[in-house]
């Protein structure tokens, strides 16, 4: 019975996550186009943070109020895998593979990503033994430090083409009869509504963690990390309608440098030690699969198959096989 209650909580707050997102996410939109954001850097920042808002607000409860850190690090990177595992979702949607539909610029993007889970995993085999600055690993910094400059690489060497992509999202939904002042009204309350589901995700999900004898590294890489990331991938698949496949890419590959800098921001403001030494060398797991995924995807992007054999493409086909084989792994090693 209890089970059933925690169960049921943490599929309320999940969904509420996912529909305030949603809204949150095309109030965003709406705002960065009326305030004259819509085709600028400042319009693509702003909702690759929106749509990243729920990792960023779980991650913090997880470390202030509940003080579980393999939800917060597992919820981040599971979320990483869960956005790759979306790429394999939108090449099953269309009938070319994907990777030769989009541009191989995303390479870059993608580099930055592999290199700062690659980062993250070293830090995490680590442990105590990794430098650290009082209670904040020397790493985290080294996160926040490295997608700061990765945002101003990719924004230099796309700077012609943000504007485009950023138009074709925004530009072709009809807001005309929406004014500034209802859109920024909604934004607030959607953004209220998600932060207070967001605030006791985690509690939820530690709860089920300890009944279900799954391990809070399971159900934060999977659930926690499924529920906080379906916002993006409302939002991928609404750019793909539109025919904007480089902007759904983008914001899937944009959003794993998102994660893992709010990683470093969980270590901000877990106090107790540096977050990384703090949590279950099971995380390892999901660090691997997430850095095979996004290797796939590159020699994806850099190949461009130009048929599928089925009805996914080799490398979508790669990315699905490899996030079930990590689950599944994961699932042992932590229960």
């Amino acid at each position: 019975m209890q089970i059933t209650l925690t169960a049921g909580l943490f599929a309320l707050c999940a969904v509420v996550i996912v529909l305030a997102g949603v809204r949150l996410s095309r109030y965003g939109a709406i705002i960065a186009e009326k305030t004259g954001m819509g085709g600028t850097w400042t319009g693509v920042v702003l909702m690759a943070a929106v749509t990243s808002l729920p990792e960023l607000i779980s991650g913090a409860s997880s470390v202030v109020i509940f003080d579980v850190p393999d939800i917060a690090v597992g919820g981040v990177i599971g979320a990483c895998m869960f956005n790759l595992l979306t790429l394999a979702f939108l090449d099953f949607r269309h009938p070319n593979p994907l990777s030769a539909q989009i541009h191989q610029r995303h390479v870059l993007t993608a580099g930055f990503g592999l290199l700062l889970l690659g980062l993250t995993t070293m830090a995490l085999l680590a442990g105590w033994r990794a430098p650290a600055i009082g209670w904040i690993g020397l790493h985290s910094l080294v996160f926040l430090a490295v997608y700061v400059f990765a945002m101003r690489t990719i924004f230099v060497f796309e700077r012609a083409h943000l504007a485009e992509v950023a138009e074709k999202l925004t530009g072709e939904i009809p807001y005309a009869d929406i004014t500034l002042r209802h859109a920024i009204a909604m934004f607030g309350a959607a953004a209220a509504v998600l932060v207070s589901a967001a605030l006791l995700l985690p509690g939820a999900a530690s709860e089920l963690a300890a009944q279900t004898g799954l391990g809070e590294s399971f159900v934060g890489s999977l659930f926690v990390a499924a529920s906080t990331s379906l916002p993006e991938v409302a939002v991928s698949v609404a750019a793909a309608r539109l025919g904007a496949l480089d902007m759904a890419a983008g914001n899937l590959f944009g959003s794993i440098l998102f994660n893992i800098g709010v990683l470093g921001v969980d270590d901000l403001l877990y106090t107790s030690a540096p977050i990384l030494a703090a949590v279950s060398p099971a995380h390892v797991v999901s660090l691997a699969g997430a850095m095979t995924m996004m290797s796939i995807a590159i020699i994806g992007l850099t190949y461009r198959a130009r048929k599928k054999r089925f009805r996914l493409s080799w490398d979508a086909l790669g990315i699905v096989a490899i996030y079930a084989m990590t689950i599944a792994l994961l699932k042992s090693v932590s229960s």
